[in-house]
Parts: C-alpha cells; sequence; structure tokens
C-alpha cells in the first residue's frame, strides 16, 4: 500500500477559541455566560485537528506569541496534533463564540490579531523552504495576518516549491488569487457568498456555480475550484469535469468549523490518491457532521462515515 502523501498546514493568524452560552443577549446588562470551552483555533490548525479525528497525519505550522500563544500552545499538544510553533509578534489574537439559547441564534467575535512586519514574514519563508516536501499538501487555510500584502498566500506558495497547496481564505486575500493566479495552485476553496462576489452576479443554480468554478480553473486560478452552496452540497471543477456533492441533512448546532472539516477530509482523500469525487463526498461528509457538534468542536469520525452514503457525487 502506498504512504499517504505528507499534509502540512499553515495557520498564521491562530487564536485561542471560547465558546459560552447564554440565555438572552441583552444590551448594557451584565450578561453572565456559561463555563466556556476552549480551542486552538484557526483555519490550518482546526484542519489539523479534523485530520487528526479522522484517523490521518498532519505537520501544522502555528506562530504563536505572548502567554495567550502558550495557552494555544498546550491545547495544541493536549488535541495530539503534531505542531512546530514560529514566533509571531505580539499577543497571539483571541476569539469568542456566544450561543443565545433562548433563540438558537449564534454570535462569532474575532479579533484581529497582532500585525506583522518584514521579520515575521522572512521567519515563515525560511520555515516553509525547510519543512514543505515536494509531492506533499500544503494547506493555507484561515484568515492572513494583519500587515502583510494580499499577495501574501502567493508568496507563501511559492516558499513551498513541488508542494500541491490548497488555499481555503477570503477578504483581499482571496480576490488577488483569483486577480493574480498563484503558479501551480492545487485547490482554491471558498464559499459561495465570495464566489458570488467574484462573480459579481448571483449563482442560483448548481449549474451556475460549476460554470463559475470551471471559468476560474480554465483561467489558470487553480487545478480544482471549490464552492461550497451551504445546505445544498459542495461544487467542484476542473479542466474536465464538474462535480457536485449533496449535503446530508442534519440538524444544526453550530457552524464553526465545517468548512475546515471539509478541507482536512478532502486533503487527507488526496493524500490517500482518492478522486475527484471519493474527496469531494468525504468533504461534504465531515463538514454536515461539524455542524452537528457544540461551538468550536469539529467532525466526529463515527458520523462522518454514517452520513457518506447520503453525500452522494453527480455530474453538474
Amino acid at each position: 500500500m502506498t504512504e499517504p502523501a505528507p499534509i502540512l498546514t499553515l495557520t498564521l493568524n491562530p487564536a485561542l477559541d471560547m465558546a459560552t452560552e447564554i440565555g438572552q443577549i441583552v444590551p448594557g446588562h451584565k450578561l453572565r455566560c456559561s463555563d466556556p470551552l476552549l480551542d486552538p483555533g484557526g483555519g490550518g490548525l482546526n484542519v489539523s485537528r479534523a485530520i487528526r479525528a479522522l484517523g490521518g497525519d498532519s505537520l501544522a505550522l502555528v506562530a504563536l506569541g505572548g502567554l495567550t500563544g502558550d495557552r494555544v500552545a498546550g491545547l495544541i499538544r493536549a488535541a495530539g496534533v503534531t505542531f512546530l510553533s514560529i514566533l509571531g509578534p505580539g499577543e497571539t489574537r483571541q476569539s469568542l463564540t456566544v450561543n443565545e439559547t433562548s433563540t438558537g441564534l449564534q454570535y462569532r467575535y474575532m479579533l484581529p490579531g497582532p500585525v506583522w512586519g518584514e521579520a515575521e514574514r522572512l521567519r515563515v519563508f525560511t520555515l516553509l523552504r525547510a519543512t514543505a516536501r515536494p509531492g506533499g499538501i500544503s494547506v493555507i487555510s484561515g484568515s492572513q495576518p494583519p500587515g502583510v500584502p494580499a499577495d501574501f498566500p502567493g508568496q507563501l506558495a511559492q516558499s513551498m516549491p513541488g508542494s500541491q497547496v490548497v488555499l481555503d481564505t477570503s477578504g483581499t486575500a482571496l480576490t488577488e488569487a483569483v486577480r493574480t493566479p498563484i503558479e501551480g495552485l492545487s485547490v482554491l476553496r471558498m464559499d459561495s457568498e465570495e464566489a458570488e462576489g467574484l462573480a459579481g452576479a448571483p449563482l442560483v443554480s448548481r449549474e451556475d456555480t460549476a460554470a463559475f468554478a470551471q471559468s476560474l480553473v480554465r483561467r489558470g486560478v487553480a487545478t480544482r475550484v471549490i464552492v461550497a452552496r451551504g445546505a445544498d452540497g459542495n461544487v467542484l471543477a476542473d479542466a474536465g469535469q464538474r462535480l457536485f456533492a449533496k449535503a446530508a441533512r442534519v440538524k444544526v448546532r453550530s457552524t464553526v468549523g465545517a468548512g475546515d472539516s471539509f478541507v482536512a477530509a478532502f486533503v487527507l482523500a488526496m493524500s490517500r490518491g482518492q478522486s475527484n469525487a471519493e474527496a469531494l463526498s468525504f468533504g461534504s461528509a465531515a463538514a454536515a457532521a461539524a455542524v452537528m457538534t457544540d461551538a468550536t468542536q469539529l467532525c466526529r469520525p463515527e458520523d462522518v462515515m454514517r452520513l457518506m452514503p447520503e453525500c452522494g457525487v453527480e455530474a453538474v
């Protein structure tokens, strides 16, 4: 049996994720919350945590700083994730998720994180050149740190020659990756709202989404483009095929971590040499499993396996 390709995840703007509950959010009042659940957060870290939950291995590169960074490092160790820390500037940020039990609404408060300078950028380029392995899979996921240029994901990819780079980001970094394609980008993932913003028009049907995704592939933006259509499912396009995986019908408890769970399952399937269809189905099941869990918890493997039959793949 062929050894899986090594997986590297990169988290440059991690967070100490706190999740709590309250009966009702009332402006101007002291709000007494439940004891918080604490997790090491940030896109790449969540991907590594979900990969481990699904029975895979990865190496997480994480920028950490200050006392909060120390706390996050302890939580990463407790989660059993193999990681290397990069010295980040200032204090690692925090994020807060509050579930309002009276309404079922969820409120997510995301702090920006410390500003990066040239020294931090040079450190991460050096570490990537030393750790990224040709033929491996490198996941750039989550928000980019304040202070880095819009084309920073492209600069990161250039520091990992020969690696299959998977990019799941947002905002100006995503816009720049589409406007100025990153050479050799293997996978670009976005959600439907982001895709519509880039397309400049509503993507009402699965066919609309698939056509847009394939147009990006044919422009050289990435070898594969994935668009998450929320509760409808996920679309994948490459140069020769357009696929859709249906989302399993589940009771939603929290949407936190659904995208990261999708990426984790998808790259784990990639690393094992599975097909686009198999990877898309696995990712869709992991995303559905993640929304069934509380707060910042990710997918559970037993839920993923149970939901797989519901996440069938068809051509669009």
